[in-house]
């Protein structure tokens, strides 16, 4: 006999992860529902705890196919706690399996505003598109409701949360990224990648360099095999500082190309920026023998020369 739970919201949440994780997504739902009840007839405000518990609730409605309840609880998490990206996500998949596109593409987005690497957004965004195309036309943009502007503060907020709380995203985040790298991408998303790749390019010219990461990242997850892609987007990763993103793109953009001019110059930046000079050096150097006049990379070289005497 199961030994019995206290009238601890703590421990109904912690056994309805248990048996969502066992697959018993029934047996979960009715612990949250317990812990709900047992934190509002509490009468103390705890917004974030009850939000996890509606998020967590609707992940169980999501599993058994019941989108509409989903649907629900997600918004009563997002009424709770705004731009919180779970609930935003849930509600994103259901509206999808209800064919409510439009609704699907603006909680996807959304969720691209507070953290742009999520790629269960990225994927679910690339699938949105093609199914508001099909059914809205050219001009399915015009067609949409309005999506929020996510402030700063929920970024942050997202950006500061404990590293669990980034675990579920990085992990899928590699198993989608293991996955289109060995899909070979049919011409119709090579095409598609094309128009994503001049969209990143068109915002980077107006200075948009945080949207234009979006887009390269809706690219490649069209078609991963154009270096220039990898490289257009680790340019946008240095103008935000984020030197050490912008490594990992030039590496997969030499992977591709070993002659890429402006991925060595790229990853020579970044790395003189992470203070890697040696490796910055090996950069320049091999971007030398390709183009032995190139004027910034010589420029360079003597800055990072200059930082290591």
């Amino acid at each position: 006999m199961a030994p019995k739970l206290s009238d601890s919201v703590e421990e109904l949440r912690a056994a309805g992860n248990q048996s969502f994780r066992n697959g018993q997504y029934a047996e979960a739902s009715a612990l949250y529902e317990r812990a709900l009840r047992l934190l509002q007839a509490r009468g103390s405000a705890d917004p974030e705890e009850e939000s996890v518990l509606y998020s967590n609730r609707a992940a169980c409605y999501l599993k058994d196919g019941n989108c509409t309840d989903c649907i629900k609880d997600c918004t009563s998490a997002l009424a709770l706690v705004p731009f919180s990206i779970k609930p935003l996500l849930r509600r994103a998949s259901a509206y999808e399996a209800l064919e409510k596109y439009a609704l699907a593409y603006v909680d996807y987005k959304t969720v691209l505003q507070i953290d742009n690497s999520v790629a269960s957004a990225l994927e679910g965004i690339n699938r949105i598109t093609r199914a508001l195309m099909d059914s809205l036309g050219p001009e399915w943009r015009l067609k949409l409701p309005p999506i929020p502007v996510v402030p700063v503060s929920a970024q942050k907020r997202w950006n500061s949360l404990p590293s669990e709380n980034h675990k579920e995203t990085a992990k899928t985040k590699s198993k989608e990224a293991t996955a289109t790298k060995s899909r070979v991408p049919s011409a119709g998303d090579v095409e598609r990648a094309k128009a994503l790749k001049e969209e990143g390019n068109d915002l980077v010219k107006k200075g948009n360099h945080k949207k234009a990461i979006e887009k390269y990242s809706e690219s490649l997850l069209c078609s991963s095999l154009e270096s220039a892609t990898y490289s257009n987007r680790a340019l946008c990763h240095l103008v935000l500082k984020q030197y050490k993103e912008a490594v990992k793109d030039c590496t997969e953009a030499l992977k591709l190309d070993g002659k890429n001019v402006k991925a060595f110059y790229r990853r020579a930046q970044a790395y003189k920026a992470l203070k890697d000079y040696k490796s910055s050096l090996a950069d320049i150097s091999s971007l030398l023998q390709i183009e032995p006049r190139n004027g910034p990379a010589q420029k360079l070289r003597q800055e990072v020369n200059q930082n290591m005497n």
